[in-house]
């Protein structure tokens, strides 16, 4: 006989539903973004700027770390982001949209277009000056944003436009990474990136060894951050260096794993005989702890990081990050901040670089033979996912306070980084949700008269 669920299952229910959701990540993100604009245009605007530059130290007196809070988030939790990144960089190239030459094309033409665009757009508006080094900042898109809007549009949305904009996405976060690495790097220490080099290579040998402990590799991966912390390249790109020598292959094979599990099965089926209770079933018991070894087993170490790490990456650490980076205090300066030609830049690169270079690079690598237009998508679809990319928040924020040591230039790029990811999102919700709707129209009518 079944037994009712107990009633903590049917409290929390509607929650889980919720956090299963696509949409989800990103309504929590926005929220976060919403909540810091709140706090940081009222009258404790104080307790914000105060919180964030409160000063966390850890370690001892010969060797400590000791930060401001907001620099533990960015350059500490976001190093969590960048490897669960890196993780997914390194599924779709070995077994996503991007593991073949003819998969990956269009969505590498895209992704450059709507990185080389925007570049140039922002350069227009600041060829020299403070704010030159800002031209990587609307290059960025933010995904769970992205995905969040396709979510609401409902499962009319074309399922090949959703692989698109998601494969784009990640050759968008492999350009985002290349950048921050290549450019927005300090002084580099030489001792610093021969420790990181010798861990690196530790990672290699234990990933070639088979060594699957999330656990040693958490550790060296730790030591990593910290020899990238003190290098000058950016700590967050430990994470996506880490990210490549997880290892991704399963333990067991498909025939092993069926094999092993249906001898199991009979042998829990026999074992029956010797008790009704699980917890007084011995034989039951170990047959139960193998069968759950089996399954981790034919989980790579890539997919146990992955599936572990992406509830907190969504729910928490972004959320965590929107709150300390997108509170920008709305002063009478806000209309001289908004046409600064950093604010711009930004605007017209995220805003109408994105679209353009999206649409046309996709474009020229169809006509040209190199790509194929997704099943089931027209044209009007990827213009409406080019808009829709311009979201950059995220990524935006974060290389903003890379590119920019001044607070007040920092300030006017998140101006800039807010507009152009509202109006890209509105825009971009609008015209996909009519684009949609008219293309599921078509294709029933010619299914009618076919």
């Amino acid at each position: 006989m079944t037994k009712h669920a107990p009633p903590i299952e049917k409290i929390m229910r509607p929650f889980q539903e919720f956090l299963h959701t696509q949409a989800s990540g990103g309504i929590i993100l926005l929220a976060a973004a919403i909540i810091a604009l709140i706090w940081a245009n009222s009258p404790w605007n104080f307790v914000y700027t105060d919180l964030w530059h409160t000063h966390l130290k850890i370690g001892f007196d010969n060797f400590n770390l000791d930060y401001s809070l907001h620099y533990w988030i960015n350059d500490g939790l976001m190093v969590i982001f960048f490897f669960v990144v890196g993780l997914e960089i390194k599924r779709e190239l070995l077994v996503g949209e991007l593991s073949s030459a003819r998969q990956a094309a269009l969505p590498i033409a895209a992704a450059l277009g709507g990185m080389i665009v925007p570049a140039l757009f922002y350069f227009a508006f600041n060829t020299s000056g403070q704010g030159a080094n800002g031209w990587g900042i609307p290059m960025a898109t933010d995904i769970a944003f992205v995905v969040g809007i396709f979510a609401l549009l409902g499962k009319n949305v074309p399922v090949s436009l959703k692989i698109f904009i998601t494969a784009l996405a990640i050759v968008d976060d492999i350009g985002a990474v290349l950048v921050i690495a290549v450019f927005y790097s300090s002084e580099i220490s030489i001792v610093a990136i021969g420790i990181a080099s010798g861990l690196v290579l530790l990672l290699i040998i234990l990933n070639k060894l088979g060594v699957r402990s999330l656990l040693i590799y958490s550790i060296v991966g730790v030591a990593l951050w910290m020899a990238f912390l003190k290098s000058g390249v950016h700590a967050t790109i430990a994470g996506v260096v880490l990210a490549f020598t997880i290892p991704a292959l399963t333990r067991l094979n498909t025939k092993e794993f069926l094999d092993k599990g249906n001898q199991l099965m009979k042998e829990f089926d026999v074992a029956g005989e010797e008790g009704p209770h699980i917890l007084t079933n011995a034989p039951r018991q170990s047959i139960v702890d193998e069968l759950k070894s089996n399954v981790e087993k034919m989980m790579t170490p890539l997919q146990r990081f992955e599936h572990g790490l992406h509830p907190w990456v969504s729910f928490i650490i972004m959320p965590v990050f929107a709150l300390a980076n997108a509170g920008v205090n709305f002063t009478s300066d806000f209309f001289s901040d908004l046409i600064n030609p950093i604010s711009l830049g930004i605007i017209f690169g995220l805003f109408l670089g994105k679209q353009i270079g999206i649409f046309s690079f996709s474009w020229i690598a169809v006509k040209l033979g190199f790509a194929s237009k997704p099943k089931g998508v027209n044209w009007k679809l990827i213009y409406g996912a080019g808009i829709m990319a311009g979201i950059g928040f995220t990524m935006s924020l974060f290389i903003s306070n890379l590119a920019f040591a001044d607070d007040e230039l920092t300030k006017i790029a998140k101006v800039g980084i807010l507009t152009a990811s509202l109006l890209s999102g509105i825009i971009g919700f609008l015209l996909l949700k009519s684009s949609v709707k008219n293309h599921n129209k078509n294709q029933t009518t010619k299914e009618i008269v076919s």
